[in-house]
């Protein structure tokens, strides 16, 4: 099976970052939009139960641009481990779609 052509990444970051880092994304074209959502987590960190507001930042790109975005947010990410998860996108709307390949060539 081959890779999907494009993908969606999800990411939650501070939200003191996520502007910073969806404009970086965009500025470098290792993504085509950026969103982001205000978000409450609860997850387990380093044994104990944290509840924090974060942004979440929904990333369209292309499949062969997630390496080199995913390589950049770490870069500009303050948390040791960043939630970087990458699901393919199966269908959509052909001229939004080209969009995404146009705007991260």
């Amino acid at each position: 099976m081959s890779p999907p052509e494009h993908v969606v990444v999800f990411c939650t970051a501070p939200a003191a970052e996520v502007g910073t880092i969806a404009r970086e994304l965009v500025d470098a074209r290792l993504a085509a939009c950026v969103n982001i959502v205000d978000v409450r987590s609860c997850f387990r960190w380093e044994g104990s139960v944290c509840d924090e507001q974060e942004g979440l930042l929904i990333i369209k790109t292309r499949y062969d641009r997630l390496n080199p975005l995913i390589a950049r947010i770490r870069e500009l990410h303050s948390y040791e481990l960043p939630e970087i998860i990458a699901l393919p996108i199966a269908g959509g709307h052909a001229p939004y779609l080209d969009w995404i390949r146009e705007e991260t060539g």
